[in-house]
């Protein structure tokens, strides 16, 4: 689908490398461990949420409150709301055409809803203004910096991309009615891209954004709109926050969530001194659900010891083997991943995995995905497609490297966090190594092919998050394990 929209019909990416990783594996990495621990309430059917936008080494660790309750959904069509930073207009505009670039590929725009929300207001429009904006130097981040993580919890979808140039009462309410209208009866999620307050102090900003956060939880737009034109709150967003309120109270998504709310006092480990405040929250149908925060039981969400994950079955193991190798000879030659049709339990359990790639004994690719987030073998069939064209370490692979390459899978178990280095098991455990927004991570296989003991593969791991050798130490960083079933060719015949 991606192949056949013109190049000239793409919004492209303009933060990536600055506002958050270009590099699809890093990137990955970095917003699955934002999402590791964080609880999934279990909402039956979320309609909106709200979430912040910008960089992600200061809101990702908030946005990630939202967008772990979306794993495992599906939706049609996302529908995201930002405010424009770039340029004033008085309209709400759509880009109605092609489809929005980030490192992770581009997500086509759903052309037919887009046009369906614009006819129901002559205040929401299809424009390329607050979208296309080469020819002002600078181009607008705050619908963009959502996308990575909604294609990372939700894989394939289409997109509605609206940036509010006006946020007036008039145009939040235009947009609210006809987003409202259009969607009726179809599965679309509603996404408000928003900080809040800005360069105030610590405790300034946090006295006056649980204002804002209280008229949320109060499932208030109203009043919003009215402490927002009195300055009372401050929310650069305020106008999508507003609209997605109205919008899913009008789709019977009459309940709120507020998440989680902080500061980039609170995480970038920077001045207090001028911060910017943070939001997530979700809106949801069904009144009983959701109510109570509840910690996650272990069948939940285990947190497993060596052992960590059931070993898999060799017929499993084949058939994963089947599906890495049948995608890459097809992705190689220009072809779709093909679909497989899997029935063992332990294959549709969500788990992440890596795919590595070698020929000629010399690394030729190795993607993969930390978190569980989509049934195993969909997880080897796309980071095997990755690990043979998206590794940006190397070319894709060509036709005719197919008969030279080697493959290994690593099935990787759940992630626990850890205190004590001394639980880390050389050769059977991978370590994630993360203090601030750095992240590194090195799988099991790894220090036993370097002869590594415990500290050198501390070490490397830190080196691999970009951190000194020995930040390892210290008391702010985060240490997490996993294991990982590892198995080629050799191992399955």
């Amino acid at each position: 689908m991606n192949a056949q929209i013109p190049e000239d019909d793409i919004r492209y990416a303009a933060v990536a490398g600055s506002w958050y990783s270009d590099n699809p594996a890093e990137l990955r990495a970095q917003l699955e461990g934002y999402m590791v621990d964080i609880e999934d309430y279990k909402f039956p059917e979320i309609v909106g949420i709200i979430s912040p936008h910008a960089g992600y080494m200061y809101s990702g660790p908030v946005a990630a409150y939202a967008y772990r309750q979306l794993q495992n959904r599906k939706y049609e069509s996302v529908v995201v709301i930002s405010p424009s930073h770039v340029e004033a207009f008085l309209f709400a505009s759509i880009y109605g055409r092609g489809g929005y670039e980030t490192p992770m590929g581009v997500i086509p725009v759903d052309v037919e809803l887009a046009n369906a929300i614009a006819a129901n207001s002559d205040l929401v429009k299809i424009s390329d203004r607050g979208h296309r904006q080469e020819h002002l130097g600078r181009q607008e981040h705050a619908l963009e910096i959502q996308l990575p993580f909604l294609q990372m919890v939700l894989g394939n979808f289409k997109l509605v991309p609206i940036v509010m140039g006006d946020q007036s009462p008039q145009v939040v309410e235009a947009v609210a009615g006809a987003i409202a209208k259009a969607v009726k009866g179809k599965r679309v999620l509603l996404v408000a891209s928003s900080d809040l307050s800005h360069f105030h102090s610590y405790e300034d900003a946090n006295a006056m954004d649980q204002g804002l956060v209280d008229r949320v939880g109060d499932y208030d737009y109203q009043g919003l709109l009215e402490d927002l034109s009195h300055q009372k709150v401050e929310a650069c967003g305020g106008g999508p926050i507003c609209a997605v309120m109205q919008a899913c109270e009008t789709l019977d998504a009459g309940k709120v969530k507020v998440l989680k709310h902080a500061n980039s006092g609170d995480t970038s480990y920077g001045d207090k001194d001028q911060v910017v405040g943070y939001l997530a929250a979700a809106f949801y149908r069904d009144k009983d659900a959701g109510e109570t925060s509840k910690k996650a039981t272990k069948e939940e969400k285990p947190t497993l010891s060596r052992g960590d994950a059931e070993p898999l079955s060799l017929e499993d193991k084949r058939t994963l083997m089947k599906i890495a190798k049948e995608t890459v000879a097809k992705v190689v030659n220009g072809e779709e991943a093909p679909h497989f049709e899997v029935t063992s339990a332990d294959l549709l359990e969500n788990r992440g995995a890596f795919v590595t790639l070698h020929e000629h004994g010399q690394l030729r690719g190795c993607i993969g995905f930390i978190v569980g987030v989509k049934p195993l073998w969909e997880t080897v069939r796309e980071v095997a497609e990755s690990a043979a064209l998206k590794d940006p370490r190397f070319p894709p692979v060509s036709p005719n490297e197919l008969d030279d390459l080697e493959y290994e899978i690593s099935a990787l178990s759940p992630i626990r966090p850890i205190t004590d280095v001394s639980e880390i098991e050389v050769g059977v455990h991978g370590i994630i190594m993360r203090r601030g927004y750095h992240q590194g991570l090195l799988l099991p296989q790894v220090a036993t092919e370097q002869g590594w003991d415990r500290e050198t593969f501390l070490q490397h791991t830190c080196m691999k998050a970009g951190l000194p050798v020995n930040a390892w130490k210290d008391p702010d960083a985060e240490i997490q394990i996993f294991s990982a079933e590892v198995f080629d060719e050799g191992d399955i015949e």
